[in-house]
């Protein structure tokens, strides 16, 4: 078993579908608090919150500005805002210019993570059409952390996972299935 301090993950195109069959097949004692980045429109208010509630046996929550993440939650980054990882460990949001015309942006949030929690970091790559999370998970990778990629023939969209191994060969490609199964071999130190 790998112990982890948090996992991230990103996703864009076809993430929701994604993000929802692994939360449904996470343990219910799943340790590590998940930070999450899923390419969102600025006015979508609280519907990513919705749509991923109830879909697995963790809370589903909205990170807040300077919150210290709680064991066992998913904490989704809000409309419009980067969230990141402080070097304390707590999370927070900031309004920084797009980064490749997305915010929330997973580079950020997977940079900043890395930086903050790495080498006690998982994260985790999934469907997208375009390159935003792949410099993010080499960095994680390069720091040690664990790094998983959706297998591109599986993703909804294969750019972001295509993105992702061309920069580092070197991450895990597994299906959806296969995720989450090492996710749940995943535990707090």
């Amino acid at each position: 078993m790998r112990t982890v301090h948090a996992v991230v993950m990103g996703a864009s195109a076809g993430g929701l579908v994604a993000l929802r069959f692994i939360l449904e097949r996470l343990r219910p004692d799943f340790g590590p608090p998940i930070y999450i980045v899923q390419h969102i429109a600025p006015g979508s208010g609280g519907t990513l919150v919705d749509a991923l509630s109830g879909h697995g046996p963790l809370p589903v929550v909205e990170a807040e500005d300077k919150i210290v993440p709680t064991p066992g939650t998913v904490y989704l980054a809000p409309p419009d805002y980067h969230l990141q990882v402080e070097p304390e460990g707590h999370l927070s949001l900031c309004l920084d210019e797009r980064v490749r015309f997305a915010r929330p942006s997973i580079d950020v949030l997977f940079c900043t993570a890395a930086d903050a929690l790495c080498p006690n970091l998982a994260g985790v790559l999934l469907t997208g059409a375009n390159d935003d999370g792949a410099r993010g998970l080499c960095r994680i990778h390069a720091r040690g952390g664990f790094t998983l990629v959706q297998d591109p023939a599986t993703a909804h969209a294969r750019a972001m996972p295509e993105a992702a191994l061309a920069l580092c060969p070197d991450h895990l490609v597994q299906d959806l299935e296969g995720i989450a199964a090492t996710l749940n071999t995943l535990a707090l130190p």
